[in-house]
């Protein structure tokens, strides 16, 4: 592994690895842009961000990564269906107001959508609210009073709502706190698995 993919968190690294050569690619939520800057440098890929927070906005642009400044709730209507090969969604699903209809749309303007999230059935969160507690992980790590997070789910919801949507499943990545797979989550990958990362494609004919 080259040291650029080291300067990267390991989840995006793994999504890294998903991209092809030469994709058009819309990173939402993007951060200080370092997926984007990294894929572009790497993969030879193509795209945009979009980020509402203005010191994340002015870091993707000392990146030279290209940025619109977007509330994420406010729709990808601009963007033409079709447009992207791949469309990321990383850690920002949960505190989305229509989690559901933003990825729709994502399936919309991109041939694949990679959607991340905080496993909300973890043993630690089951723990917590066993004794009468919000839970404070690694991965959930604010207070119950200023957490962004509005629509927490587990790793058994997301999948019944690609059955129900139509969603295909393309690929699974579930991982620990340090971002590893272990032979716990695959014995039990709701209870253990802290970070869900999938690769969607839209329905069959839709």
């Amino acid at each position: 592994m080259n040291a650029a993919v080291n300067e990267l968190r390991p989840d995006l690294a793994l999504i890294a690895g998903w991209i092809t050569p030469g994709a058009r690619v819309l990173d939402l939520g993007c951060g200080d842009g370092a997926l984007l800057a990294h894929l572009a440098e790497q993969r030879g890929a193509r795209g945009y961000g979009l980020e509402i927070d203005p010191a994340n906005v002015a870091a993707c642009v000392a990146r030279g990564v290209n940025v619109i400044q977007a509330d994420l709730d406010d729709g990808l209507r601009d963007f033409e269906t079709g447009s992207f090969d791949y469309v990321l969604l990383t850690q920002t699903l949960q505190a989305l107001q229509r989690p559901d209809e933003a990825i729709e749309e994502i399936l919309r303007v991109g041939r694949t959508a990679i959607v991340t999230f905080p496993n909300f059935g973890h043993w630690r969160v089951r723990l917590a609210l066993m004794n009468g507690r919000m839970p404070v992980t690694k991965t959930l790590s604010s207070a119950w009073y200023d957490t962004p997070n509005i629509h927490l789910c587990t790793v058994a919801d997301f999948e019944a709502l690609c059955a129900v949507r139509g969603w295909q499943v393309h690929e699974r990545r579930l991982l620990n706190r340090a971002h590893r797979e272990g032979w716990t989550i695959r014995l039990a990958p709701s209870l253990f698995a802290e970070v869900a990362l999938y690769q969607l494609h839209g329905r069959v004919g839709g």
